[in-house]
């Protein structure tokens, strides 16, 4: 099992260990000091392993833990030793763990050319919410903005110098430090996410002079007194941790109740770790606070439905052109006057961000009463595929919401669509339909079952996606 930072091995084997008391494993990772190739399992540091297929011998599975990293051609140090431990076991199977399969500039991980071929989705944020297995993010609107108007990018993403020369001023630091104390109520754990190392640096001097306990952790913290911060932070001695480009992957600290993000992003997966920082079940409350300077919410979405970024020269941004109304010219974006006509254009008005409780999680899907449900088969239009297909009907100003399930189909789909009804059946009563190998025999089965008494939906694209049945 690969990764890249020393804190995801150690806790990687720790979980093992927890759900195998005895597995016969070992840890290679300079960073903790250990070395052992020996043992059948192995948890691994990229950069420790990455020439070391021949010491590491045959494999036959490697499972690389934030995989999203793995670059898209045949460089770097994942695709280095796979390539190397493919040639002594051709067979040699490879999976990918992420919360987010994208990389900015490349799209997802599965477009071409990549390692991986194809996508699993086994959950989803919804789902893990529901089950209580993560905490839920409430985000609040915010009255500091820190505006990116003005600021260029490189590589897609914004210019860190650019970014914090923007945001680290003694106005913006005064106004957002007063409004997180203001919010933040008596909140334990706070993390603060910044533009670069040196606001990072001046938002906790803020913090303590406001009477805030708190640090700064960067890239050039020595190990030895980052790891005592840390431990600081999770006893409760230390408020609030300032950083700067560090504390996304790898750091774990479930009772994090409070995430400040005071630096914009243009990468759905940056935006994806910080918040998910927050999205462990606490031991002292039932969620987290975001609260969003700098609009990096509005930019990605819902964490529930973030938005992949497009793969590099893919055409499919906008032209930066406007038409003028007067007569017709397609002139540049930024003109304020057609050099046609003379028409001054209309200022645009200041963008404003619309944060409430619950927005981050892109939550208060629709809801609707049942009053009927309709078990039928159906068969796809476009593929000519045979599946169920189930109504849900409410009042008479409400849309009948369609939920399919592919149970006929192969691999993870049928899998899944089998799991899933095979759940419906069990609460609505219908525990024989799935003993039946006939569609039309479970549809009559399920139409027997009692409906649900509401379900709570969302909008999927063209189809409805429903989130909870509550019988």
């Amino acid at each position: 099992m690969l990764t890249h930072v020393r804190e995801l091995i150690a806790q990687n084997a720790e979980k093992m260990r927890q759900h195998w008391k005895g597995a016969p494993l070992g840890i290679y990772s300079a960073g903790l000091g250990k070395r052992n190739l020996s043992e059948p399992i192995t948890f691994a540091g990229i950069q420790s392993v990455r020439n070391k297929a021949d010491q590491i011998g045959h494999v036959d599975l490697i499972i690389v833990d934030e995989c999203h990293l793995i670059g898209h051609n045949d460089g770097g140090g994942y695709r280095t030793l796979i390539g190397d431990l493919m040639e002594t076991n051709p067979a040699l199977r490879v999976i990918g763990l992420t919360a987010t399969p994208y990389r900015l500039g490349h799209g997802m991980i599965t477009d071409k050319p990549a390692l991986f071929d194809a996508l699993i989705e086994p959950v989803s944020i919804e789902e893990l919410v529901h089950k209580g297995y993560l905490a839920p993010l409430r985000s609040k609107i915010t009255t500091e903005k820190l505006s990116t108007d003005g600021l260029h990018k490189r590589g897609g993403e914004f210019i860190e110098s650019e970014m914090q020369a923007a945001f680290d001023t003694d106005l913006h630091n005064e106004a957002v430090v007063s409004e997180v104390i203001k919010l933040a109520g008596d909140r334990k754990a706070w993390l603060f996410f910044c533009a670069g190392v040196q606001h990072a640096q001046n938002i906790a001097t803020m913090l303590k002079e406001n009477g805030i306990s708190a640090e700064c952790i960067t890239g050039e913290t020595p190990k030895k007194q980052r790891d005592e911060m840390i431990s600081d932070f999770k006893a409760g001695k230390i408020r609030a941790l300032t950083n700067a480009n560090v504390l996304t992957t790898g750091f774990d600290y479930p009772d994090i109740d409070l995430i400040a993000m005071l630096r914009a992003t243009m990468s759905p997966a940056l935006y994806v770790q910080m918040a998910g920082r927050g999205l462990r079940p606490k031991s002292h409350t039932d969620h987290c606070m975001v609260l969003d300077f700098a609009g990096v919410v509005e930019t990605h979405g819902p964490i529930t439905n973030v938005t992949p970024p497009k793969k590099k020269g893919s055409g499919t941004g906008e032209a930066p052109v406007k038409v003028c109304e007067s007569c017709g010219e397609i002139v540049h974006i930024s003109a304020k006057v057609c050099p046609a006509c003379g028409a001054a254009f209309p200022v645009p008005e200041e963008k404003t961000y619309r944060l409430y409780d619950g927005d981050i999680m892109g939550a208060d899907p629709s809801e609707i009463t049942v009053t009927d449900w309709q078990w039928r088969k159906h068969t796809s239009r476009s593929s000519g595929k045979i599946m169920i297909a189930v109504n849900y009907y409410g009042g008479i100003s409400d849309p009948i919401i369609t939920e399919y399930f592919t149970i006929l189909h192969e691999g993870y789909s049928g899998t899944a669509a089998v799991q899933s009804l095979s759940a419906i059946a069990s609460q609505c009563g219908a525990v024989s339909a799935m003993k039946n190998s006939d569609i039309d025999e479970i549809c009559y089965e399920m139409n027997m079952g009692r409906k649900p008494e509401r379900i709570r939906y969302k909008k999927d694209g063209k189809y409805f996606r429903v989130t909870r049945r509550e019988f």
